[in-house]
């Protein structure tokens, strides 16, 4: 059997860039290293599968902080609703919920596999499981690639291994060397939408304390501002977790960081002055470690004390307006000092990898060897969490798809 378009890798990137191609007529094989495809995707959304969130084409892009230009074709041509049509399509419902995010009516990733492994089918993409070593090229083009079986020619390839993240899906790097080695500049993987590590023993102390809304700022060592959300924050034996520090984590740079926490953020720091005096004086006879439980979760109680060198036995009537106002202020700016990122192992994604200048952005076809394509998380982008680096990898894999099976012009 010879075949006009090899993809290599069975993750969304490269399931959505085979369905593409084959629903163009084209003889495609999809070759993982696994024994199933789709490891990583089954894991995504905490089991739930974030499959994109439903919004513009242009939101998508404002939630890219890295390279969101060069998805700027890619994202117009395949937004946001085309993902939500093709499923639905393919019998799996989809539901919108808090912030635009979209996942199946099931609740279970496995509804959004099958309907990917279903279209393969209908599609009539063959797979095979096969580790590719390196892609196989002649007089700067594409011929085919080098499997641990043999090898296996083609005139196009679309390469969609992912990152570095969660190694044990086998997101292992291999497509970087194989980039590196047709001459592509490979930008140094990190994690990111990553937990973040904490100095001193408060967020131990916290540990699986979860907070709903929280305002977060990520502040650098000069005080500039370099992220700021509102959401939910979750304190951990390392650090702290969570939407709001996942997102956080992208704009992580040098040493000095610092998470500035408004534990308030409805009320301004008038109304919780106000707030507090209520409190202590309806509860001005007992110990400041009880007279707070209305306003703060029992074991953030003693941390806050403590930063404040408050005696937690003292009564409550007894605190200084000067503490009084300490603590206000406290609450309104509770700084948390990172130390730095969680291992790559445990990022969601990889930032960094095959340097955009190097790719059309149209066509997702190299500029170094004809006949090669990129999707998904191998190219150097990534965006906040929400959904919105599926829909990088399926807008990027619907573009090489398209490109790779000759429906669009090289640029």
């Amino acid at each position: 059997m010879t075949y006009d378009i090899l993809v290599i890798g069975g993750g969304p990137a490269g399931m959505f860039a085979a369905i593409t191609a084959a629903r163009q007529g084209k003889r495609v094989l999809l070759l993982e290293r696994n024994d199933r495809m789709g490891k990583k995707l089954l894991i995504t959304g905490k089991g739930r599968c974030n499959v994109t969130n439903n919004c513009t084409d242009q939101e998508v892009l404002q939630n890219v902080p890295r390279n969101g230009r060069f998805l700027y074709s890619a994202m117009t041509a395949f937004p946001p609703r085309k993902i939500m049509t093709f499923f639905e399509e393919s019998g799996c419902a989809l539901k919108t919920e808090r912030g635009n995010r979209v996942f199946p009516v099931t609740d279970r990733s496995q509804s959004v596999l099958d309907a990917l492994q279903n279209e393969m089918g209908r599609a009539h993409v063959a797979m095979r499981t096969a580790r590719v070593s390196r892609i196989l090229t002649e007089n700067g083009a594409v011929r085919g690639v080098q499997t641990d079986s043999g090898v296996l020619e083609a005139p196009k390839v679309i390469l969609a291994t992912g990152g570095v993240s969660y190694p044990a899906t086998g997101s292992t790097g291999d497509g970087y060397a194989m980039a590196k080695a047709l001459g592509h500049t490979i930008v140094e993987p990190e994690g990111n939408l990553v937990p973040l590590e904490a100095a001193g023993r408060d967020c131990p102390d916290m540990q699986g304390l979860s907070l709903r809304n929280v305002g977060v700022k990520l502040v650098n060592a000069k005080g500039k501002v370099l992220y700021k959300d509102f959401g939910e924050l979750l304190f951990t034996h390392f650090g702290v977790s969570g939407p709001t520090v996942l997102s956080a984590s992208c704009h992580l740079k040098g040493e000095g960081c610092r998470l500035i926490l408004d534990l308030k953020p409805a009320l301004d720091e008038g109304k919780l002055n106000d707030r507090i005096l209520r409190d202590l004086e309806l509860y001005q006879n007992r110990a400041m470690e009880n007279a707070l439980t209305d306003l703060l979760p029992r074991s953030m109680i003693p941390v806050v004390l403590r930063r404040l060198d408050i005696d937690p036995a003292m009564q409550a009537n007894s605190l200084t307006k000067q503490k009084r106002r300490a603590l206000v202020e406290l609450l309104k700016a509770f700084p948390v000092e990172i130390t730095g990122k969680r291992p790559v192992a445990e990022a969601i994604i990889t930032s960094g990898g095959v340097k955009v200048s190097e790719i059309d952005p149209k066509t997702m076809e190299s500029r170094k060897v004809a006949g090669l394509y990129f999707a998904g998380e191998i190219i150097d982008c990534d965006a906040y969490t929400g959904g919105f680096n599926l829909q990088i990898a399926w807008a990027t894999a619907y573009a090489a798809g398209q490109a790779a099976s000759g429906q669009k012009n090289r640029h």
